[in-house]
């Protein structure tokens, strides 16, 4: 499946869980097409379906899944790898994750999930100021590997130190993070000020105020902007965001091309939305073809 310049926008969602019943918490290949299959219905071009946290084994099994998927698919939204999303967070910002599972960076822990799926493996999101966190980052790299930042409580200076051991990236911005402060800007602050590093933004009107969106837009270079989903599987789903008990914000509810809709809706041009879905993450990726 080649990319075109000439065809129908190709949206590449670099960040999404799961849709309808099914997400990547699972052994089974089908769970991965059927998700995939969805968000292809709702207009997405092509994933990288993004595993949870969890333990080295359950993680890997869940990636030998979407490797299966990965492997046999033959319509849906094109999977194009993964997104591991932990375990190296910070329990401080869990987000919907139960952080039991979080632990601190190794290179030895990192060796033994990433086995046999280097291939398969785009994106890794960390949380840059854990113990170790920096030598995991560059190992990353070595191995091919984007790394982001996210589910953190960095400081800005630890921030920068994340962006100097080779992260490329932001998860989710905002969310699971340290609120910016006038004193301490944090992780927000490094992502809305820093030239070079790439934030992911879900515009589902719930996980960011369209007035933080608008400020994102109006400080960030729209080079630098990569729209997501983080969608999840729930009830309802196609409707909105995805709450867990007591209202807990679990994910989106929607694929990308809605989150496309709501930037417009809220004044952002058609050609840029439309540059955060497809060409931003299509050239972050460092992709030419699609296969």
């Amino acid at each position: 499946m080649a990319y075109s310049v000439t065809s129908k926008p190709y949206l590449i969602d670099i960040h999404v869980h799961g849709a309808g019943d099914y997400d990547t918490r699972t052994r089974r290949q089908d769970d991965i097409l059927h998700m995939a299959g969805i968000h292809g219905d709702r207009g997405t071009s092509a994933v990288l379906p993004t595993i949870y946290p969890g333990s080295i084994e359950i993680m890997r099994e869940n990636m030998a899944a979407v490797q299966r998927a990965k492997d046999t698919q033959r319509d849906g939204a094109r999977i194009l790898g993964v997104h591991v999303e932990g375990p190296f967070l910070n329990p401080e910002r869990t987000g919907s994750f139960d952080g039991k599972s979080f632990v601190e960076p190794s290179v030895e822990i990192l060796s033994q999930l990433v086995e046999d799926f280097e291939k398969l493996i785009k994106i890794i999101t960390i949380a840059p100021e854990l113990p170790g966190a920096l030598r995991v980052i560059e190992f990353c790299r070595e191995k091919g590997f984007l790394v982001h930042m996210g589910h953190s409580d960095a400081s800005f200076e630890q921030a920068e130190e994340g962006k100097r051991a080779g992260a490329t990236g932001i998860t989710h911005v905002f969310n699971a993070m340290r609120g910016f402060h006038h004193r301490e800007p944090g992780l927000a602050g490094f992502g809305l000020m820093d030239e070079d590093i790439y934030v992911e933004v879900i515009a589902d009107m719930a996980h960011l105020h369209p007035q933080s969106l608008k400020m994102l837009f109006d400080m960030k270079s729209p080079d630098k902007i990569i729209l997501v989903s983080d969608s999840v599987k729930g009830q309802n789903w196609g409707s909105g965001p995805i709450r867990g008990v007591g209202g807990v914000l679990l994910g989106s509810g929607i694929g990308l091309a809605d989150g496309v809709k709501n930037l417009v809706a809220l004044g952002v041009p058609h050609e840029r939305a439309i540059q955060f879905a497809a060409d931003n993450p299509r050239k972050y990726l460092g992709l030419t073809t699609v296969s």
